[in-house]
């Protein structure tokens, strides 16, 4: 293929009312405009109605949902919660910009999701948390407890920020509507209605939201088609321009994109996500049982499938329709991450209701994810800092009071937070780089804690904070001295160049065809692709883990509860059908017994005991109406609360 511009007009051409055309973006209709408003109507109308349902529930009801919430709505708000606004627009644009290599993260997703299902998610039912960082509390210590809690606070906030910019930019580029003005409408939607409305409206709104994402997805995948003649010629366009590429399986961790990289790299990178993330694990404990919170867990794989395959297949038919024209070069957009809202109004505009169906599914994908964050922000702050440290002074009607606050100051601080996130250019590799630089480390802390009997809590500080040091390190020094990526080829030639200004048509005919994005990094680690990060911290924080602890003391297995380490070797397949005489020696020394995953009865008696407070605060307001109390009730709970602590 010629490296200088073509001469003359090639296949495809694509005759009509588009941009590359008429020089000229569509706007949206009335039409638009009142879907887009009528869908954010409704997700803030489900956060009213259970504000109002729920208005004298206690704290748990608030956080938990009063853990009796059926599997689907948790399984489509676990889908939710990270299927946002980055992978409806970054997905393709990573086709656009790269090639089908992408396709390969559906591998990925399997063995997370078996990963978090039948590891990690036992772990926290059995020990009924309301947050994931309580485990790490009773495997080290309070103070690791809270450093990686503040760590995922972090974590989330940079996320949130990332997830609330990116369809801002989508509506502004092909709208005309304020950047700022609707980054500061769907933060205000998201905080109220999560604030006041808690997990229950969190839960049943993600679920509307997740349908909104796939059949807008579905709208501009069936109508894309169409124009573009459907699958047959847009694969002979992936041909043509170097985005052909599904088979890469070179082992060498510096290329972006392998089978590798996307299957091992991708397990670590999204197991992180659902399997320690406090926003999943939060999520899925809601449900009655370990059962259903695996159902709940399991229904994100067809989920997660679904829509990686819609939303790359819409990349396909987008780096069709612009082969001939790239909008980016012709400066119609200034972000790769507004090319599939551009080709949205493009293909769409003729009609009437459907872009605003796309961007109404845009923004249902970003308020998903903020009020998911929002609700687990909010129980990682109070059950980890909070209540952690001032337990016997808050009741349970100022626990709740709280929470609302602390939701309503995450909502604030995210919205400065986003102008942060506009100086991080491709949405989707910002955001699965940062789930492995913070991410990583947190999903190290837990594997070390659960695999590792002889790991101390200095050995778990150490781990932590010495790979978040180390992954930052890398991310920073990729960041600044961006590693080469090859790039699809980009074409301008059929662009009509008589609508175009005399300085962006001398820019357009600069390096047409430009393979590499940049030149090589300083440093060979700082090629490292990013979807290793995760792997890369999780065995640093093992191997600084358990240097440590063995330099400082390590842990005895017989001294730590074997209900906090996983019966790894006896669960999961194949090593679970080795014979007794080999599996034995792999537990080194701990006695697991029981049912994986499921509670003891001594842990619902410390349920008991965590409510004895809000008892006796309800002592107090009865007594102050002069209404009778049942004492025998209170009672029973005190004796039970010494019960559990004689046990410990």
């Amino acid at each position: 293929m010629s490296e200088g511009l073509p001469s003359g007009y090639r296949e495809p051409v694509y005759k009509g009312d588009y941009s590359f055309n008429t020089g000229k973006l569509h706007q949206f209709t009335w039409v638009d405009y009142m879907i887009f408003a009528a869908v954010l109507a409704i997700s803030s109308g489900i956060g009213v109605f259970h504000a109002i349902k729920d208005r004298k529930k206690n704290l748990d009801n608030y956080l938990m949902a009063g853990r009796k919430m059926n599997p689907i709505p948790v399984g489509l708000s676990l889908l939710a919660s990270f299927m946002s606004a980055i992978t409806l627009l970054g997905n393709p644009a990573e086709v656009y910009l790269y090639s089908i290599m992408y396709f390969w993260i559906a591998l990925g997703y399997f063995l997370c999701i078996a990963g978090a299902s039948h590891i990690y998610l036992p772990m926290f039912y059995q020990l009924q948390v309301t947050s994931a960082y309580e485990y790490l509390e009773r495997r080290f210590s309070r103070g690791v407890r809270t450093a990686a809690s503040l760590v995922f606070v972090l974590q989330s906030i940079l996320y949130m920020a990332i997830v609330l910019y990116a369809p801002s930019l989508a509506l502004n580029a092909v709208t005309g509507f304020t950047l700022w003005g609707s980054v500061v409408a769907i933060g205000c939607i998201a905080t109220l209605y999560t604030a006041f409305g808690g997990m229950k409206a969190v839960l049943f709104a993600d679920s509307f939201q997740v349908l909104m994402m796939m059949t807008a997805l579905l709208a501009v995948l069936i109508k894309g088609g169409m124009v573009v003649g459907g699958l047959g010629p847009a694969w002979e366009s992936l041909k043509r321009t170097n985005r052909y590429i599904w088979d890469d399986t070179t082992v060498d961790p510096s290329d972006r994109h392998t089978v590798w990289s996307l299957s091992i790299g991708g397990y670590f990178t999204w197991v992180a996500i659902f399997g320690v993330n406090q926003t999943q694990v939060q999520r899925a404990v809601t449900t009655p049982s370990l059962t259903k919170a695996k159902i709940a867990m399991w229904m994100n794989f067809p989920g997660k499938c679904f829509i990686l395959f819609l939303c790359c297949f819409i990349g396909i038919y987008m780096s069709a329709f612009y082969e001939n024209c790239d909008p980016i070069k012709a400066k119609f957009i200034s972000d790769s991450n507004q090319v599939l809202p551009m080709f949205v109004m493009d293909v769409l505009s003729d009609q009437q209701g459907l872009p605003g169906l796309f961007i109404a599914g845009l923004f249902s994908g970003a308020l998903s994810t903020l009020s998911s964050g929002l609700n687990s922000l909010s129980a990682a702050v109070y059950k980890d800092v909070i209540s952690l440290y001032w337990k016997n002074k808050i009741s349970d009607r100022s626990g709740r009071i709280l929470s609302i606050v602390i939701v309503i100051i995450f909502g604030a601080i995210l919205l400065g937070l986003a102008y942060v996130a506009s100086l991080l250019g491709n949405v989707l590799q910002a955001a699965l780089s940062l789930f492995g630089i913070i991410g990583g480390p947190l999903l190290g802390v837990f594997t070390l804690g659960m695999f590792f009997p002889w790991a101390n809590y200095i050995g778990a500080f150490c781990g932590l904070f010495g790979s978040l040091i180390f992954l930052f390190w890398i991310g920073v020094g990729a960041a600044v001295y961006t590693p080469p990526n090859l790039k699809a080829f980009h074409y301008i030639h059929n662009c009509n160049l008589s609508v175009l200004s005399n300085g962006t048509i001398a820019s357009m005919f600069s390096n047409v065809t430009k393979v590499y994005d940049t030149g090589a990094p300083a440093y060979d680690l700082y090629r490292l692709s990013y979807i290793y990060y995760s792997m890369t911290a999780v065995l640093t924080t093992v191997v600084i883990g358990l240097v440590v602890s063995f330099i400082t003391g390590y842990t005895k297995p017989k001294d730590v509860n074997p209900r906090l380490i996983c019966p790894f070797f006896d669960i999961i397949f194949p090593f679970c059908l080795l014979p007794e005489c080999i599996r034995k020696p792999l537990r080194f020394g701990i006695v697991h017994t029981g049912v994986y995953g499921e509670p003891e009865k001594v842990e619902d008696d410390k349920v008991k005991h965590e409510h004895v407070e809000s008892y006796l605060n309800l002592a107090l307001e009865v007594d102050e109406k002069q209404e009778k109390l049942d004492l025998t009730k209170i009672g029973t709970d005190l004796i039970a609360a010494d019960k559990f602590h004689t046990k410990l």
